[in-house]
């Protein structure tokens, strides 16, 4: 379910436009990244389906996204509450390189 959702902004590199939009369920919440006509489909209060979804990583935090080997399927509303205080968004990671013994 789509609980939020930032003004679109377009690219200056083209004709992208980008929302960044807090999606969950009842277990928890992140936010994911809208691109193009994706935009269009998250509305708040609007049930998705998201699949093939992946993680993309920004500024060590975790950004859910669908690509071109994924798709968003508007469902029928859903009958649950978003957990949002459980936003996976707000964990931040750090990059450490192991090295071999």
């Amino acid at each position: 379910m789509v609980v939020q959702k930032g003004r679109a902004a377009s690219s200056h590199l083209g004709h992208t436009r980008v929302a960044e939009c807090l999606v969950g369920d009842d277990t928890a919440s992140i936010v994911f990244t809208a691109r193009n006509e994706q935009v269009d489909l998250l509305k708040p209060g609007a049930t998705v389906i998201l699949r093939n979804a992946k993680i993309d990583m920004f500024k060590g935090c975790m950004r859910l996204a669908v690509d071109k080997w994924g798709r968003i399927e508007v469902a029928e509303p859903a009958n649950f509450g978003v957990k949002e205080d459980n936003n996976l968004s707000m964990v931040e990671y750090e990059l450490v390189n192991v090295g071999e013994e």
